[in-house]
């Protein structure tokens, strides 16, 4: 395996009261080129226009295309995410968000922050997702 994932775990184990299963690690060592994406949200790359108002579960649906489609252009993959930075402008899309996120990383093992802040740069935006990841070195 490419990169070193540190004291797995699953969010079943952690928040038993909340409904999310997701595969994380306190901690992960990675080779090769780090990719630094700037927060992703709701909004089609190419027009820039909003999507999903007032829908987490799909904002965060259009964030993780999103994210896929960068790291791809990038020349990395999901499976090369280190760090996630989730933010929520709302404590109660937390269970919807990371529903959906755990999909996208199931088996990946991320590092995994989650903030609640007061706002994001656009009303409408209910959730935003940055992520760090790698392009691996050759196994050669």
């Amino acid at each position: 395996m490419t990169h070193e994932r540190l004291r797995k775990f699953n969010t079943q184990d952690t928040y038993p009261e909340q409904k999310l299963d997701n595969d994380l690690s306190q901690g992960v060592i990675a080779r090769g080129t780090l990719v630094f994406l700037r927060g992703q949200v709701s909004q089609d790359l190419g027009t820039r226009c909003s999507l999903h108002a007032d829908d987490p579960a799909a904002q965060t649906r259009k964030a993780m295309e999103n994210v896929k489609l960068l790291l791809e252009e990038a020349g990395s993959q999901l499976d090369h995410v280190c760090r996630v930075v989730v933010y929520l402008t709302d404590i109660r899309y937390r269970e919807p968000v990371y529903q959906e996120i755990g999909q996208w990383f199931k088996g990946v093992h991320p590092c995994s922050t989650g903030l609640v802040v007061t706002a994001l740069a656009r009303p409408e935006w209910q959730v935003e997702i940055e992520v760090t990841a790698v392009i691996p070195e050759d196994d050669d």
